[in-house]
């Protein structure tokens, strides 16, 4: 029997043992769907922690209730550990490690390279490799597949390697790995059945294209194209701020076309790991071939420019108050880079208080998903209680998340001077005086 069709019965009659290596926010929601469809999953990440609350049938990611996760840990489905030598008798890997920017806005592959080369030592002929980490063009076939092939294999044949870019929208209770559509592309024809009969096995459909590189390329697109349409509408809003229009009431109005139009909404800039990021690894590849990706640049100077414009607004705010940003106590609603959710990474958030502590304000926040932040220099920042107190005594609030935790009849109510930068008091009644983006 070839290592092809072995794969595709074990498949299709749910005896694989499927692994999921890094166990975050795209990590674990793949691991429960892999498990609650059949197979026995080995999750692994090199943080002890995650993997003891894992096996201890906790979880610490919103999306994946613990009820949920203990039903599959007790059936025996699924279990972590932090050792590769584990995933020597598995049949499949996809592998969800962090692909993050480095200060030179140069992509990090150091965690995808140790991956790899901890999967290459236990690989066996007719496994399946299924890198997900978003990441350049060429990634899979520059990197994966060098260091898993042997000299005596043939890819296609011994071994199956592809790509299928996750598409993970946490909070999102709508869209999930089930019944979001997964693309998979895989270094021959044959991967690209393998790879997409494992998923086809866990989500409601599967798109296959032509090659892994193709693959990496649609998630750049998806997020460049967020990227690029929010760094629009924010330039719009700083245009309609100059000629003294409302930005919002222009959007809503264009949005009643039919047709031809798509509505983004501006904000205080952008936020997760994905939008701010991996557009920058379109934008690197490209300068690597001499060409410069204009509109990534152009969107990322004007979204990385949003947090500078509501210190602005910030600002306009207390001089209205006849006051100074310095010494002022000023009150943070929300610093998860969006609503519900836990995750500070690329937080504009966190720039709006870094920046605000820099001018010698009194800085403090609320979230209640987050219950501590760490700043420059280490020092950390505790969540204040949600209460009127709170909003009382500050000399402006800024709502920079919009959790739907948050009472905004509370806020409109008790306190003096509010930054609205997610629009969220609008059909509100409020006796403060409210700014909006």
């Amino acid at each position: 029997m070839s290592h092809k069709k072995d794969l595709l019965d074990k498949f299709a009659e749910r005896h694989a043992t499927v692994a999921v290596v890094g166990l975050g926010y795209v990590g674990l929601p793949l691991a429960v769907a892999f498990a609650e469809a059949g197979f026995v999953v080995v999750g692994l990440d090199v943080d002890e922690e995650k993997v003891s609350k894992i096996n201890a049938c906790q979880s610490y990611i919103p999306d994946i209730p613990h009820q949920r996760l203990g039903a599959l840990v007790k059936a025996g489905r699924l279990r972590a550990t932090n050792c590769y030598g584990e995933l020597r008798a598995v049949d499949a890997i996809s592998i969800c490690v962090p692909t993050p920017l480095r200060k030179t806005r140069d992509p990090d592959m150091s965690h995808i390279l140790e991956a790899t080369q901890s999967i290459a030592a236990v690989c066996k002929a007719g496994m399946l490799i299924v890198l997900e980490s978003t990441t350049y063009p060429g990634t899979t076939e520059e990197i994966i597949l060098p260091e898993i092939l042997r000299d005596d294999w043939q890819v296609g044949r011994d071994v199956f390697i592809a790509f299928s870019p996750e598409r993970i929208d946490p909070g999102n209770q709508r869209f999930t790995v089930r019944n979001t559509p997964r693309v998979v592309g895989g270094i021959t024809e044959h991967c690209t059945q393998v790879a997409a009969a494992l998923y086809d096995s866990a989500v409601d459909e599967v798109i296959q294209v032509s090659s892994p590189t193709a693959a990496e390329m649609v998630k750049l697109l998806e997020n460049t194209f967020r990227a690029v349409n929010i760094g629009l509408v924010n330039e719009m809003t700083l245009m309609c701020d100059k000629l003294d229009i409302d930005v919002w009431e222009v959007i809503h109005a264009a949005a009643t076309k039919p047709f031809g139009y798509m509505p983004f909404y501006p904000g205080p800039g952008l936020g997760g790991h994905c939008i701010p990021v991996d557009p920058h690894y379109l934008s690197w590849k490209l300068k690597t071939l001499n060409y410069n990706a204009r509109f990534i640049e152009l969107a990322s100077e004007v979204n990385t420019s949003m947090p500078y414009y509501v210190i602005d607004k910030i600002t306009d705010a207390l001089n209205d108050q006849q006051r100074a940003v310095r010494g002022s106590r000023i009150v943070i609603l929300g610093v998860a880079y969006k609503r519900d959710v836990d995750d500070v990474r690329e937080s504009p958030a966190l720039d709006i208080i870094s920046l605000l502590r820099q001018k010698g304000a009194d800085v403090s926040y609320c979230d209640p998903h987050v219950p501590e932040i760490r700043l420059e220099n280490d020092v950390r920042m505790p969540s204040q209680t949600f209460c009127a107190g709170l909003l009382k005594n500050a000399d402006c609030v800024v709502i920079a998340t919009d959790h739907s935790a948050f009472d905004w009849r509370e806020v409109a109510a008790y306190s003096r001077v509010i930054v609205d930068t997610r629009h969220v008091l609008a059909d509100k009644p409020v006796s403060a005086k409210v700014i909006s983006l």
